[in-house]
């Protein structure tokens, strides 16, 4: 049977094979990790050559019905690890228990930042992130300080994790051919068991802060802050010239206003 890919699910089918090894290579197994969820297979481009690694117990899952009866037929072998379902809309705990998982593949674009936002929320279970997005989202999450592509998911994922990116994917490779090329990367979690503020503040200060980036922070958060406050220079800044340590202690600056 042949697939259809569907524009409303964000499907772009790899059929280079040789690109489909080199991205199944940089998963590495971070911390002893050996369950992985791959999201979108597709048709299973990528599931091939992940299943080549026998170490890997490998679950697959996407929301295409067309798709899952494809996995079925060419990939017998996963048996009931052919998931019929969202990610976005799932606990992920209720699939592979409590045990840590990596979360791989070819990201539907669509929905590739979603997919990094719900990772992030099950950080201490998930020790690596490692798959192809659109270039531009693939560079936004490695970018460091001082660019313009430098948002909120750059600092909320390297709040945790380390970020590699591995290399760029042109559009020939996939059928069909999107518009923009893909870049791969790989985030690997840090050594951070928690952040050394008020984690859910942190998140609020970063997204505030980001949400009017064009603004220097000072207005940005100033619902966060009391009518007289004690000066910080980091207010003048915009948040692109803020890293996480920075954030952290801006988060606990901001805090000390939020317990008076």
């Amino acid at each position: 049977m042949k697939v259809k890919a569907k524009k409303h699910l964000g499907q772009h089918f790899l059929k280079d094979k040789a690109v489909c090894k080199r991205i199944a290579d940089q998963y590495k197994h971070h911390q002893g990790c050996t369950t992985a969820i791959e999201i979108g297979p597709g048709t299973g481009a990528l599931t091939e050559f992940l299943l080549a690694d026998k170490t890997t117990d490998l679950w697959v899952m996407d929301v295409d019905q067309e798709s899952i009866e494809y996995l079925h037929i060419h990939y017998p072998q996963l048996g009931n690890k052919i998931i019929f379902g969202d990610f976005l809309k799932m606990n992920p705990y209720d699939l592979v228990g409590q045990q840590p998982f990596a979360v791989l593949g070819n990201f539907p674009y669509n929905i590739s930042s979603q997919i990094l936002f719900k990772c992030i929320d099950f950080k201490d279970h998930i020790p690596e992130i490692m798959g192809m997005f659109q270039k531009e989202v693939a560079m936004r999450v490695a970018e460091k300080p001082g660019s313009k592509t430098y948002g909120i998911l750059s600092v909320l994922l390297q709040a945790y994790y380390d970020i590699e990116y591995c290399f760029t994917v042109d559009e020939h490779v996939f059928d069909p051919p999107p518009k923009v090329k893909s870049g791969v990367i790989r985030c690997t979690r840090n050594q951070r068991e928690k952040l050394p503020c008020d984690e859910k503040l942190f998140k609020q200060v970063v997204k505030m802060s980001f949400n009017q980036r064009r603004k220097t922070i000072r207005n940005s958060i100033k619902a966060l802050l009391p009518e007289v406050y004690e000066e910080n220079p980091m207010l003048q800044l915009r948040p692109e010239r803020l890293g996480v340590e920075e954030f952290i202690e801006l988060t606990n600056w901001v805090e000390q206003y939020q317990t008076k």
